[in-house]
């Protein structure tokens, strides 16, 4: 099962809405199959498992044991359902990590196989493998994104110095781990000031992977239009009170209050599973007095700004689960032990 989650970890930014699923089959002590889930609308990794068995080894198949990190599907979708191939197959013994909590599988992969006379071992290696996948479950049970807030602060608790200037907090091995963030999550958002004061790309330059839908609240679509988000280089949807529609990569999506309502703005990310949001200090706030957030990226600098824009508050103590340095700078993980529920969902 270990195999099968270091397999479906290749899958990262490349598969979602759908989760990463790692599969392996093994006959006696030797693995005659891997697969993953490679591509969102591909085939799963049950699929491209049994695949990869050499044409040598394909009479070994029924009497193989198949490990697959998440429940198999029943239902067509993009694809066939797994559970019908594994059944075809004459496969009789199946290792599951974790139960599909998606409305169409939930538990339907298991009862198809029970029918077909498999023999079933369920949640081996369960927390790993539902925490790989949060993002996913987080959207199956919480109805929102799963929510990643991210800012710098100085060692006073400032974002930034006062209006028209600017200051770059980060290193530059710090502003890589930022990238690489970026890279693995679906969207990244910011606020109305961030975007006129910063011109912040939101993209991912440091490293390989996909790059994030970017998003902006811009109430009144006051932004200029030379920004950095608005050159049609990527996706961009912006959260306003007035347009709603597409211009090319210009997604516009109307939203009630959009600069005091967290749960609103999470309702209009659609097929979005995790986002980041970026800034400022009043739209990271909305997410933190709402409690709906699961992790903060914290970084810690040693400058000394005095006056400007004060860093977030925290409504009450969180976790800290991690803790990395990078030169002078720290970066504090906290998760939140009791995530918001979407209320509308």
């Amino acid at each position: 099962m270990r195999r099968c989650l270091q397999l479906a970890a290749k899958g990262q930014g490349q598969v979602a809405p759908n989760p990463m699923v790692g599969s392996v089959l093994v006959h006696g002590d030797r693995i005659i199959g891997e697969g993953w889930h490679r591509q969102y609308g591909g085939p799963h990794a049950e699929v491209n498992c049994i695949r990869s068995v050499k044409e040598a080894d394909r009479k070994l198949i029924p009497d193989s044991t198949l490990y697959v990190s998440l429940e198999p599907c029943a239902h067509y979708g993009k694809t066939p359902p797994c559970a019908d191939l594994i059944v075809e197959q004459g496969i009789r013994t199946v290792v599951v990590g974790c139960v599909d909590t998606f409305s169409k599988v939930a538990g339907k992969g298991i009862e198809r196989l029970q029918q077909a006379g498999v023999h079933l071992q369920l949640g081996v290696l369960e927390a790993e493998c539902r925490y790989l996948n949060r993002r996913f479950f987080t959207r199956q049970e919480l109805g929102r994104p799963y929510v990643l807030l991210k800012w710098a602060e100085t060692a006073d608790r400032m974002l930034a110095p006062e209006q028209g200037q600017r200051v770059m907090l980060s290193n530059k091995y710090a502003q890589t781990y930022v990238h690489k963030m970026r890279s693995e999550e679906d969207a990244i958002l910011v606020g109305y000031r961030t975007a006129l004061l910063d011109n912040p790309r939101l993209n991912n330059r440091y490293g390989t992977g996909s790059q994030p839908l970017r998003v902006v609240i811009d109430p009144q679509l006051a932004l200029p239009v030379h920004l950095h988000l608005f050159d049609g280089t990527q996706p961009t949807m912006v959260l306003n009170e007035l347009k709603e529609g597409q211009d090319g990569n210009m997604l516009y999506r109307i939203i009630d209050a959009p600069e005091n309502e967290a749960a609103g703005i999470l309702e209009r990310l659609e097929n979005v599973n995790s986002v980041i949001i970026e800034g400022g200090s009043k739209t990271l706030q909305l997410f933190l007095n709402a409690g709906l957030w699961d992790e903060a990226h914290v970084i810690q600098t040693p400058q000394i700004i005095g006056k400007g824009s004060a860093a977030p508050r925290w409504p009450r103590v969180p976790a800290l689960s991690q803790q990395r340095k990078f030169d002078n700078n720290c970066i504090n993980i906290y998760t939140n032990e009791h995530p918001g529920k979407l209320y509308r969902h």
